[in-house]
């Protein structure tokens, strides 16, 4: 059975979607049919039900995704356990983070310290996340709310405030801070659901007994704090933004709950094998954010 077609058929399970995969395995849509059809010729029974162009995954193919999910997990595991045993800390560190803004310094230093080194990056919500640690694309995800699983192993590298941002010309601009009531009276920017500010949004005002007014929302954390600046509404933004000065110039006010906070932490698989560069990134991340770097 040919590896490249197991991995083929992951990719296709995954997105359940012949054209989608073939973009991200950057291979021909053709080739990638005939590479499915030759696997489920060599299995003799058919892995997706199809109807037209259409594809999903039937019984059969859930179940031999689940096994193939772990010989490939193993042998990605194996391939850089050998590296490790030939004494070699390089190689790549794959992350994933809600938003990639939140990294930018912690990575900046990681390079300067291990420049043999290289980070991976990918923009994820929660429930990808799981999917990711699953599957080991990813050796960590940064995430600012739990992510589900008994499989997941977690460290906490911060917790900061969750402020109040509005434009610099609002009439609380000299406030020190807002209530929740307040707040869902004015017009409100969040992201779109699953992603932590939202979470913890729909947490406060659900709490609160009120709904916000939403005026816009999206699948970019990192551009709200811009469209509040620019005069569109107000939000959630955590308070490390706020040293940043990386966006446009808003007004800070706290939001009076005792819990508006996030909590930053550093999430991989437990029967994942961490690569020494995996286990090097892991140690300096959590340095950094418990000293005065992340302060």
């Amino acid at each position: 059975m040919d590896l490249q077609n197991l991995r083929y058929f992951q990719v296709v399970a995954r997105h359940q979607h012949i054209s989608r995969a073939a973009e991200e395995l950057l291979v021909a849509q053709p080739s990638l049919s005939r590479a499915i059809a030759r696997l489920e010729a060599d299995l003799g029974v058919p892995l997706f039900d199809r109807r037209g162009r259409q594809i999903r995954l039937n019984a059969q193919g859930e179940a031999f995704l689940r096994r193939v999910d772990r010989v490939l997990s193993e042998l990605d595991d194996a391939r850089r356990e050998l590296t490790d045993a030939a004494g070699e800390v390089e190689g790549t560190v794959s992350v994933a983070a809600e938003t990639i803004l939140t990294l930018a310094a912690a990575l900046s230093a990681f390079r300067g310290t291990e420049p043999g080194i290289g980070v991976r990056l990918y923009q994820s919500h929660a429930e990808s996340m799981v999917r990711r640690l699953r599957l080991r694309e990813v050796d960590f995800c940064v995430a600012s709310q739990p992510l589900e699983g008994t499989a997941l192993r977690s460290l906490v590298l911060m917790r900061e405030k969750v402020l109040l941002a509005v434009p610099p010309d609002h009439p609380w601009a000299g406030r020190a801070s807002a209530s929740v009531e307040e707040v869902a009276r004015e017009p409100f920017i969040v992201p779109r659901p699953g992603h932590w500010q939202r979470v913890l949004a729909d947490r406060l005002f659900e709490r609160a007994g009120v709904l916000p007014s939403i005026v816009c929302e999206g699948d970019e954390p990192g551009a709200l704090q811009d469209l509040i600046g620019a005069g569109l509404g107000v939000g959630l933004i955590p308070s490390m933004a706020r040293r940043a000065g990386t966006h446009a110039e808003v007004a800070w006010l706290e939001v009076e709950a005792e819990d508006c906070e996030r909590e930053l932490s550093l999430v991989w698989h437990r029967d994942a094998y961490l690569s020494a560069a995996a286990r090097r990134f892991r140690d300096f991340v959590s340095e950094y954010y418990a000293g005065p770097a992340a302060a």
